[in-house]
């Protein structure tokens, strides 16, 4: 039950921001005792030249041991177990995860092994199973969005039951954070955009369910000004470093606020259409968006109406009557979106009949509606939605994001 005099807050990541701050990883680590890192990322990454700009920064004084970059989109158990054989091969003390969520899982899956001189990292699933602290692992986001550097979570795939398995823990944190404009400068207008509404949305819904609190609050409102200032221009401009750092940070922020308030049903009805159509979070994320708002607003209203001074700015917030903010949040979060579609030559989805896949073809089938609304009823993250969600109301949304029209409003207003 949710009670308003209750709360707690907790971040114990040291997170590192400039324009130079990999530099510091050499120093950092001496603080913690190891010497000897192995630095985990994806074949993406190595590509587009960033691990290299993170080994420039480690040499000469701290060289990487090893470099393991077959890391697949989802994390999984065959690929943490034989990146921690490796890590005991090489004689490592320490890990550097250069990357975006699956990356940053990945790490934290053979954290658990190699601390632990684990022989099955399934024996550690579940909420709570950690007893002590992990080995030092440091945090490199390529991408503004995830925030999964500052997140106590790891998501992680076992095919043998085709089911993603949940670690959780605050000895997963990693132990730095390390936001650096470099590395997420290669990332494609489309790509900034999505990354970048998905930590709208982790800040959003930080501050408009029912786990919020006046911490994580205060996080969420300056990660929400941040992106509303910026992302758009980013994304007009992929070379502005200033803009990288800012959403970066923005990123941080929120998934530290999301991480101790947590989200809702936004995020139920996304990890939905992940699971089934394997449309990107990020993309479900900033399509979802304006409907959890809305679905929610007879419940959280005045919360979503306090949101649009640091999305829209001092002026229209106080010339916009308070019983009217609420639903002008909503309409400036679709005009967004929609500049986004534009920035990126309509690469940026709004709705999702406009997702498709690599050939073309519509990558969430209108006939799917069903299997995701059903599929949501069984996502945790439904318990802080303000209202609640059940097969019809499920359906009903997911109908009105397909086609990319708002929500019946006197249903909202009067549900």
């Amino acid at each position: 039950m949710h009670n308003p005099g209750y709360y707690d807050f907790f971040c114990g990541v040291k997170t590192v921001a400039s324009h130079q701050a990999l530099a510091c990883i050499p120093n950092l680590l001496r603080e913690l005792g190891a010497s000897k890192p192995m630095i985990i990322a994806d074949k993406g990454v190595v590509a587009a030249g960033l691990v290299a700009i993170v080994e420039e920064a480690l040499s000469p004084a701290m060289p990487a041991m090893a470099v393991e970059d077959d890391v697949p989109v989802d994390s999984d158990v065959t690929t943490v177990h034989r990146i921690a054989k490796a890590y005991h091969g090489k004689g490592c003390d320490a890990l550097i995860a250069v990357g975006g969520g699956s990356v940053m899982d990945t790490a934290k899956g053979v954290n658990i092994m190699v601390s632990e001189e684990a022989e099955n990292l399934l024996d550690f699933s579940g909420t709570g199973v950690l007893k002590r602290p992990l080995k030092p692992l440091v945090a490199v986001p390529t991408t503004a969005g995830t925030g999964s550097e500052v997140t106590l979570v790891a998501v992680i795939n076992d095919p043998s039951i085709n089911r993603k398995l949940l670690f959780s823990s605050p000895f997963l944190l990693p132990d730095i954070a390390i936001l650096d404009p470099r590395m997420t400068l290669t990332l494609p207008p489309h790509l900034t955009a999505a990354t970048g509404m998905d930590a709208m949305t982790h800040a959003i819904e930080a501050y408009t369910c029912l786990g919020k609190n006046p911490m994580s609050d205060a996080f969420a409102m300056e990660a929400i000004s941040l992106i509303s200032k910026h992302l758009l221009p980013v994304v007009n401009q992929p070379d502005d470093k200033e803009g990288r750092l800012a959403l970066a940070v923005a990123a941080n922020l929120a998934g530290i606020a999301f991480s101790n308030s947590m989200v809702g049903m936004v995020h139920t009805l996304g990890h939905s259409v992940g699971g089934v159509c394997h449309v990107p979070h990020g993309t479900c994320m900033s399509i979802l968006l304006p409907y959890g708002l809305e679905y929610n607003m007879h419940k959280s209203g005045p919360w979503t109406g306090e949101l649009l001074l640091p999305i829209a700015g001092e002026a229209i917030y106080a010339a916009t009557p308070r019983e009217l903010r609420a639903e002008k949040t909503v309409a400036w979060l679709r005009e967004f979106n929609e500049g986004l579609y534009k920035a990126t030559e309509g690469r940026h989805s709004r709705c999702f009949k406009e997702v498709t896949t690599r050939d073309g073809s519509p990558a969430v089938p209108r006939e799917a509606l069903g299997d995701i609304a059903k599929t949501a009823l069984g996502d945790g993250s439904i318990f802080y939605n303000p209202e609640e969600l059940d097969f019809e109301d499920a359906l009903m949304v997911m109908e009105a994001a397909w086609e990319g029209l708002p929500l019946d409003m006197d249903f909202v207003k009067t549900a």
